[in-house]
């Protein structure tokens, strides 16, 4: 049997660190160990961890940011199999089984699963993400500069040499965090994605509320534009000087495009926002209307849903942003 590492990557998350260890150890695969990397907690995180004695190994590290702590738990690791696990999220207990069953279907460097989106309080909200499976040969994509759907960190499973091919990241004060961004998109220019349509795991959102024009625990949209092209750039360096692989200047993503829409439509004048339409939407709408992962029907109903910012009426424009940006609106609006 082949084995899996579930590797926690903690920092002052004291209040969901339990829940998420105790996730990793409820798994019904044999094999499975769990791993817990703390990145300098100064909360009760530590005693925690050690409360679990010898049914966890545990890494106890000064502060360096989450690229720090992913660089780490990859030197600890010594199975052939990883999964990430966010401190804050979950696995149920057949996430490893499922996951193990792709792999030895097929030749795979990842196979992700859907993730159920849960609140603060682990309330469910009845959202999950990924909204669209990704094509087993992402990394074709990817030299194209597209950035292909996949579910955060806790939603995917690697082999552990696949990663090793293009880790350690380098540790900057710049780049201290979006660990995920580069196993994720990182991993499919050295191998094969799987995707399994099961939610095998929550994904805790801590601020997002369907009234609010974020989702996730990401960057503020004003912020992760900057921070996607930051990490864009590291991949890049690390793709040319590990992999001897040449990705384009520039990405194409339609969650980073609409972040840039956002920050720029969203509670504004009537004028400021035809005029983004008309000088700056550009790369927006190419997100949308050159997208290799969407179908014709969502292409044409996101457009018809951003043209509708342009009517002079600010309570609708701000609400159709929300919708679009925001997977809890939507499904609020479903339920009424």
């Amino acid at each position: 049997m082949k084995s899996v590492t579930i590797a926690i990557c903690n920092y002052n998350y004291e209040r969901f660190l339990a829940d998420a260890i105790d996730s990793a150890l409820a798994q019904d695969y044999p094999d499975t160990q769990v791993l817990v990397v703390d990145d300098g907690s100064t909360d009760k995180s530590r005693e925690i961890i050690m409360s679990y004695g010898t049914r966890v190994r545990s890494v106890m590290k000064a502060n360096g940011g989450q690229v720090s702590a992913y660089n780490r738990a990859l030197d600890e690791i010594d199975t052939e199999y990883v999964i990430l696990l966010d401190a804050d999220d979950l696995l149920y207990p057949n996430a490893v089984t499922e996951v193990m069953q792709r792999f030895n279907s097929g030749d795979y460097a990842k196979v992700q699963f859907r993730l159920d989106v849960i609140s603060q309080d682990g309330t469910g909200t009845g959202v999950t993400v990924p909204h669209s499976d990704a094509p087993s040969d992402c990394g074709t994509l990817l030299r194209r500069g597209w950035l292909y759907p996949s579910p955060p960190a806790s939603g995917n499973a690697y082999k552990s040499s696949a990663l090793r091919r293009f880790f350690p990241i380098p540790e900057t004060t710049e780049g201290r965090y979006g660990a995920d961004f580069f196993t994720i998109y990182g991993v499919a220019l050295v191998g094969q994605v799987a995707s399994i349509a099961l939610s095998l795991g929550a994904y805790r959102v801590h601020k997002s509320a369907p009234t609010d024009v974020s989702f996730a625990n990401s960057e503020k949209n004003n912020k992760a534009p900057k921070a996607y092209a930051a990490r864009w750039g590291a991949l890049r360096y690390v793709a040319r000087n590990r992999l001897n692989i040449d990705l384009p200047q520039s990405f194409h993503d339609f969650s980073h495009e609409k972040a840039i829409f956002c920050s720029e439509v969203y509670g504004a004048p009537l004028i400021d926002r035809w005029r983004w339409f008309a000088f700056d939407s550009r790369n927006y709408l190419h997100s949308i209307v050159a997208n290799p992962f969407w179908g014709v029907a969502k292409k044409v109903g996101t457009i018809g849903l951003s043209c509708l910012c342009l009517v002079p009426y600010a309570p609708l424009s701000n609400y159709v942003v929300r919708f679009i940006s925001n997977p809890l609106a939507r499904r609020s609006s479903a339920a009424h």
